[in-house]
């Protein structure tokens, strides 16, 4: 959101291949591309959505062809990774820097503010849920709580998707007005832009691809905004400015079984574990038995809370928690019945695990 520019002003559609009317430094938009992934490539970075057997829809960055909506800056990243691409449509549009004032104001505060200062609070937050307040539906709904003898015209003005009724003469409805009544009310028009919340994903997958093969060191984790590797980063990548990395901890060794489920021992001796969705601790060495094909499922429980609008109560439930190494971003490999690594899926052009 600071340094780089982002769609804007009037979209054209273009149908074919694009880079014969126009040199493709200047093509800025949003692409239906034909890829072909390089065979050798040990972290892919091209992103797309798969049918994982027994996991359900899941993003994943795979080898082989397929073919998927891009944006430009993307596919020139790709290009030198050694991926292809076969144009077919897509839409350009006219760029700008738009937020780079906006972002270095609120940073400044942010910086200059103790984390006890609501003012500290307020400016992260301003900043963080900026580019997704530009990827949000513009099907914005209402919420009201009426009398049933008001809930029929309801339905008659307005699109109904959710009647809770209360048991009591209430019901609570969740509505929005319809297409043709809305057309012209532009005061309750969202400001929305998909195309900038798009290329700002876009962008931070770009710079998290410096890091994701990169012969310098050996890549054992990565995230949104992390990476979990063998030596310390060189020192340009590292520093409390805005955009650079930060070194969280130094660990002894680790494992690493799914995505958001890693623990390890640290530097300083002291065990951590982080399994997503699961509140209590888990052990180091529960997790690291997981690498063992022979048992690679843990049993762990929880307690959980569930509200009932209808009763007015909230109540605790005791519930199983199973955790195992998965399948849902690449494909695990075992040599002696040990987890040792994991390799990239490789699709087809139906996107297809084959």
């Amino acid at each position: 959101m600071l340094n780089h520019k982002l769609p804007i002003g009037e979209i054209n559609f273009f149908d074919g291949d694009i880079t014969k009317i126009m040199s493709w430094e200047k093509i800025f938009g949003f692409i239906q591309v034909e890829i072909t992934a390089p065979n050798n490539l040990e972290h892919p970075i091209l992103q797309t959505k798969l049918k994982i057997p027994e996991a359900g829809m899941r993003t994943v960055a795979p080898l082989g062809k397929w073919t998927d909506w891009l944006f430009s800056e993307e596919i020139k990243n790709a290009m030198d990774y050694g991926y292809t691409f076969k144009f077919i449509k897509g839409y350009t549009f006219d760029k700008a820097n738009i937020f780079k004032e906006y972002v270095e104001e609120l940073y400044e505060l942010k910086v200059n503010s103790s984390k006890d200062d609501p003012m500290y609070l307020i400016a992260k937050l301003l900043m963080n849920s900026l580019y997704g307040r530009f990827g949000m539906a513009d099907d914005s709904e209402s919420h009201v709580i009426v009398d049933d003898s008001q809930v029929a015209e309801l339905h008659e003005k307005y699109e109904v998707s959710d009647a809770f009724s209360f048991d009591n003469g209430k019901s609570m409805i969740t509505y929005q007005d319809r297409i043709e009544n809305d057309i012209m009310d532009t005061d309750n028009k969202l400001n929305i832009s998909i195309g900038i919340a798009a290329s700002i994903t876009a962008y931070a997958r770009i710079v998290m691809s410096k890091f994701k093969n990169n012969s310098e060191y050996n890549l054992y984790y990565s995230d949104t905004d992390s990476i979990i590797i063998d030596k310390p980063l060189d020192n340009k990548y590292v520093g409390k400015d805005i955009g650079l990395m930060k070194l969280e901890n130094r660990l002894n060794e680790g494992v690493f079984i799914a995505p958001k489920v890693y623990g390890g021992i640290l530097a300083d001796g002291k065990e951590f574990t982080k399994v997503k969705g699961f509140k209590n601790n888990v052990k180091y060495e529960e997790l690291k038995s997981l690498l063992d094909k022979d048992n690679n499922s843990l049993k762990l429980d929880q307690d959980k809370w569930f509200r009932s609008l209808e009763n007015g109560t909230i109540t605790i439930s005791n519930q199983l928690y199973t955790l195992r190494a998965t399948e849902n971003k690449r494909k695990l490999v075992y040599v002696d019945n040990k987890l040792i690594k994991t390799i990239p899926f490789i699709i087809n052009s139906d996107k297809k695990i084959v």
